[in-house]
């Protein structure tokens, strides 16, 4: 009677610990993303696996953003920190020392090859602490680095998920492959002289790079820099030499300056760009492949007039 109850507790036992250890696998990755554009990576690559945090959210400006005790609260209890990195993020450090966060900080632009801000803006961004552009992200073929640095940090803190991790991080960059294939094809049906374009800040130096169109900005990398009277009467006399063919709003920028350029020299307001958050979830950038979508199709739309 006795061996029978010791088995019974036993067994009893053996379960509670199986049922233990199913729930601790079944338990969420906690992810914290330091913005919206990382946060949408992170999402699909994660899936259900990860429950995800983000910092700065839809329509945020990360250059400036002041985190609140609840940000501390969840950059403390991530397992994983997924970053920017080259400066992008003011207030990184300042958060990751409140929050005392054990976290680990995976930096996605690691393998990216930077590139410098451009000449004219290098005294105001040299002076923030800003050797690079860090909108390394504004290149499809970036965000694919990205989304490799997410399922490796991920499967680093979770090789249980590892496999689906790369497995959806694969799927994901199918559609990333596709889509910088319809930016390229858009950016070649614009005629090469009328490849210039104005926005707020600095933010479009990779695909200026990458896809051959000119960004003309009165301001830095960084949203901090502001334009001198002096910047801006430079601008607008490059913008009637150069011929832009639309000046932009961006979506994290005030307005006044853009539509003071368009003004003066005659261009007329394309419409908005997104660089560095996505839009609401109603709006018309609520993903990366969407933000893409809508800066290619409103250049085109404003060059081409159509």
């Amino acid at each position: 009677m006795l061996k029978s109850i010791r088995a019974a507790l036993a067994v009893g036992v053996m379960t509670l610990l199986a049922f233990g250890a199913s729930s601790a696998l079944a338990e969420p990755l906690k992810v914290a993303a330091s913005f919206t554009i990382i946060a949408d990576f992170a999402k699909n690559v994660g899936g259900d696996r990860i429950n995800l945090t983000t910092i700065v959210g839809p329509d945020g400006d990360a250059h400036v953003y002041e985190p609140s005790p609840a940000d501390a609260v969840a950059m403390a209890g991530a397992d994983v920190v997924l970053v920017n990195g080259l400066h992008f993020e003011g207030f990184l450090q300042r958060l990751v020392d409140a929050s005392a966060t054990k976290a680990t900080i995976a930096v996605l632009t690691k393998g990216v090859t930077p590139i410098n801000f451009k000449p004219e803006f290098a005294d105001a961004d040299a002076a923030e602490g800003e050797d690079t552009d860090p909108h390394a992200f504004q290149s499809v073929a970036n965000a694919k680095i990205y989304v490799k640095n997410i399922a490796d940090a991920f499967c680093t803190a979770d090789a249980e998920g590892c496999h689906s991790y790369k497995a959806n991080a694969a799927a994901y960059t199918e559609k990333l492959d596709v889509l910088e294939g319809e930016v390229q094809a858009a950016i070649r049906s614009i005629p090469k002289e009328k490849r210039v374009v104005i926005t707020s800040h600095d933010a479009f130096g990779y695909f200026e790079k990458a896809y051959g169109l000119t960004f003309l900005a009165p301001e830095g990398v960084s949203t901090e820099s502001e334009p001198s009277a002096a910047d801006v009467a430079k601008l607008v006399s490059q913008v009637k030499q150069d011929k832009a063919a639309a000046v932009f709003i961006e979506n994290i920028t005030n307005a006044r300056l853009i539509e003071q350029i368009a003004s003066e020299t005659g261009t007329k307001v394309g419409g908005t760009l997104y660089s560095d958050a996505l839009s609401q979830p109603d709006g018309p950038a609520s993903t990366y492949i969407d933000l893409m979508h809508n800066n290619i199709a409103q250049i085109k739309g404003a060059i081409l007039g159509s």
